[in-house]
């Protein structure tokens, strides 16, 4: 009798640490579950809620090599300089990174009809010089609604028909136009681990008017994501363009991708704001 009570004694126990662990297993699914839904809310959190209709396209392509690209598509006079201290992605604003810093100092120039961006800071990196190098930068002349690459050490250097109708962003050209000179042309305007594989970001124009605005979801050297965006974006049709300042600085928001490098924050950015 005794050993009858005892062994209904050890199955009672059995079911209830079965019961126990049963719940416990549960639990832990359920908790999974929801620390999944809520990663998925903070991603969609970065995408941009907004009303405001900007003009822009965006698109999503990969290339031959394999490196995919995130681009924005529009028009230089859509388009401003604006120093963020921030990641793009948290910005809650449409467009992508801009030139290279260190701290809240800019290297790259960035100037908004002949104002420095960055200008609050003092009087060195606020934007006004292409620090150490003269490099490859991207001026959009608002008179004549043309883009061009103007090699340059300070932006008092850059050629436009009215230095308050313009913009410039500094980087490293691209030279699209010259595949046999183009890595010494980087070598000469001292361009940041060209070979490393590295995500990577440009702004490109083509022989219509168009701006695209280039951050690479895969890491690559330069060369490659050169090719990428040759074989991808414009159509064949690309005149000029530079690259950006890369890796983890690699940051672009819209409504449709937000893109946050590895979410560290940069100085400026070029903005869509029309």
């Amino acid at each position: 009798m005794e050993m009858k009570e005892s062994a209904q004694m050890s199955t009672r126990k059995k079911l209830a640490i079965a019961g126990i662990l049963t719940g416990i297993l549960l639990a832990l699914v359920i908790m999974l579950y929801l620390m999944i839904i809520a990663l998925g809310h903070r991603n969609d959190a970065n995408l941009l809620k907004s009303d405001q209709v900007l003009h822009y396209a965006y698109h999503t392509k990969t290339s031959p090599n394999g490196m995919k690209l995130h681009v924005l598509q529009t028009k230089p006079a859509f388009v401003t300089l604006e120093t963020i201290n921030n990641n793009v992605t948290l910005t809650g604003k449409v467009g992508i990174n801009g030139g290279f810093f260190y701290g809240d100092q800019l290297l790259s120039i960035g100037v908004v009809n002949s104002i420095p961006v960055n200008k609050d800071i003092g009087s060195f990196g606020t934007g006004s010089e292409n620090v150490k190098y003269a490099r490859g930068t991207l001026v959009w002349d608002g008179a004549s609604d043309q883009l061009s690459v103007q090699i340059a050490s300070k932006a008092s250097e850059l050629k436009v028909k009215d230095h308050t109708r313009f913009w410039a962003q500094g980087g490293i050209s691209m030279s699209l136009g010259d595949d046999a000179g183009w890595v010494k042309q980087t070598e000469n305007e001292h361009a940041p681990f060209p070979a490393d594989d590295r995500l990577r970001s440009a702004a490109v124009y083509d022989s219509s008017g168009s701006l695209y605005l280039i951050v690479s979801e895969t890491k690559g050297s330069l060369a490659l994501f050169r090719e990428a965006t040759i074989q991808t974006v414009g159509d064949g049709k690309l005149v000029d363009g530079i690259f950006l300042d890369g890796d983890g600085s690699s940051q672009l928001l819209s409504s449709d991708a937000a893109i946050p490098g590895d979410n560290r924050p940069v100085v400026q950015m070029l903005r869509i704001v029309k």
